[in-house]
């Protein structure tokens, strides 16, 4: 628990308490560095929440760290995934392929998971289709140029053993609960271990950003307002040490939930000025006009994913507003036109 910032994606086995080991997998030319998995000694082998993304160097990281605690992968008997997403799916279809682990997801993953197992590609298609809601065609067709460009892992992707509800876990013994948090994807779980004061937190809770909002498969259902009430969910619970999956471990989880709203309420604040001086406009045009990161970059500077990523949240922003009954919109085949009610 003691690691700086800094130096969080350190290799190894690092302890955060008694019988459980964080462990940060590299994630190559990702600006995310690394993912932090979980592994937990149950009395018969590991347990691990999260599994990480399966590279051609991922298995190799995971047994170098869990040989430094006296384990081997072949220990590893499951996987709780806290959502769909590679850097935390994929090595765990590796697992169960060479030593029969098996993988648990929120059963609220599987619209987007399917979809993914049809379409066999790296596409985002709901967020170029909000890109294209955005009044940004051009960014639409180049991402999805570039995204059909890429190499598919087709190899990487199978549906899960379990389905996985929100409830208790018994994982050796101890118990988690699966606490649903949609937002940053629709079925995304946090597990909380109330005994121990550990919430292992997935993306939902990042110690330094905010993570993205709805960049995932299937239809766009409000994904910032479920993102907010996942957030005061976890304020409703008791607190907990934050075990993130990007970033150091933090003291507390309601602090930093409740910073994530702070940061959102302020978001919301900056889109209302946004609209106010630019008039009724595109969520693209308002996109332009914020700036983006806590370094506060201008969108100029952004390359063409992270404009994608600075859009989407943007038109989630806007749609929130809407339901607030803060601003107007009105639906046009080139991009809908929001306005300050």
């Amino acid at each position: 628990m003691g690691q700086l910032m800094e130096d969080w994606a350190e290799p190894g086995a690092h302890q955060v308490a008694d019988g459980v080991f964080r462990i940060p997998l590299g994630m190559p030319g990702d600006g995310l560095h690394a993912v932090n998995v979980y592994a937990m000694e149950t009395g018969d082998g590991l347990a691990m929440v999260d599994a990480g993304w399966r590279t051609a160097t991922s298995l190799s990281e995971l047994e170098s760290a869990l040989a430094t605690i006296g384990y081997a992968a072949s220990s590893i008997r499951d996987v709780y995934v806290t959502h769909v997403h590679r850097d935390h799916y994929t090595l765990g279809v590796e697992l169960r392929r060479r030593f029969g682990t098996r993988i648990g997801l929120g059963r609220d993953e599987a619209p987007g998971l399917h979809q993914l197992l049809e379409i066999l590609s790296n596409v985002p298609v709901e967020s170029i289709r909000q890109l294209r809601r955005s009044g940004d065609a051009a960014l639409a067709e180049a991402i999805e140029a570039g995204t059909e460009a890429e190499e598919f892992d087709a190899d990487a992707w199978e549906k899960p053993d379990n389905w996985l509800d929100p409830g208790d876990l018994l994982v050796g013994g101890r118990t988690l609960e699966a606490v649903a948090t949609p937002g940053h994807t629709r079925g995304h779980l946090v597990f909380h271990d109330l005994d121990a004061r550990m919430l292992f937190a997935g993306d939902h809770l990042l110690p330094t950003i905010s993570p993205s909002i709805g960049f995932e498969l299937g239809v766009w259902e409000l994904p910032l307002g479920s993102y907010l009430a996942s957030l005061e969910r976890i304020l409703a619970r008791p607190d907990a040490v934050l075990l993130p999956a990007h970033g150091a471990p933090g003291p507390s989880a309601h602090r930093r939930a409740t910073e994530l709203l702070e940061h959102h309420e302020n978001r919301l604040a900056e889109t209302v000025l946004a609209l106010d001086r630019l008039g009724p406009t595109t969520a693209s045009r308002v996109a332009q006009v914020l700036t983006w990161t806590r370094r506060r970059r201008s969108y100029a500077d952004l390359d063409a994913f992270n404009r994608m990523i600075a859009t989407c949240e943007t038109v989630a922003h806007l749609d929130v507003l809407v339901t607030h009954g803060r601003a107007t919109v009105v639906d046009d085949p080139t991009g809908a036109v929001f306005s300050l009610a």
